[in-house]
């Protein structure tokens, strides 16, 4: 799959066939996340990657929307520096999206996730105060056969529509 083809095909899926994500495979999805750019070099996201069960489990709390991530055989959590300013969410999003399109481009499903509870994340994985628990990605390989669509699934806004030229 090239890359354009991943980013166009590339879907958020939250139902996972359960098998494991291996080392090597995973290891080139985050490989592919820290290639990702950051505001002046600065490099300030890290990742949690989560395996064991109970701490799945407990990182559910983490999100208003997160009940469903212990399902996924990996949940990844996105930190950045306090202290990195105004563009630490920009960053995050950078590494996530590497690390989503890089899964998709291998065969995995991923999904965003966002965490509204910071501390329940923090307190749990041991982070820090000054690191904060920004995003959650889920990761592991599709179900069998064809997913059911989403209920909110729909056609992608049309690009002359997205794009203007020169002015609004």
């Amino acid at each position: 799959m090239d890359a354009l083809q991943a980013l166009q095909t590339k879907r958020d899926t939250r139902t996972y066939s359960g098998q494991p994500v291996d080392e090597a495979t995973l290891a080139a999805v985050l490989d592919a996340a820290r290639m990702a750019g950051s505001a002046k070099n600065a490099q300030p996201v890290r990742l949690v990657v989560v395996t064991e069960q109970t701490a799945k489990e407990g990182l559910t709390g983490a999100g208003d929307f997160a009940a469903w991530i212990d399902q996924a055989p990996v949940v990844i959590v996105a930190t950045v520096r306090a202290d990195a300013g105004p563009r630490q969410l920009y960053d995050v999003g950078r590494h996530t999206q590497n690390l989503m399109v890089a899964a998709h481009a291998l065969g995995l499903a991923t999904c965003p996730v966002t965490i509204h509870h910071h501390d329940v994340a923090r307190d749990l994985l041991g982070i820090p105060d000054d690191i904060v628990p920004a995003m959650i990605v889920t990761l592991g390989w599709p179900p069998a056969g064809d997913a059911e669509p989403s209920p909110i699934a729909g056609p992608r806004v049309p690009l002359g529509d997205y794009a203007k030229n020169e002015k609004w």
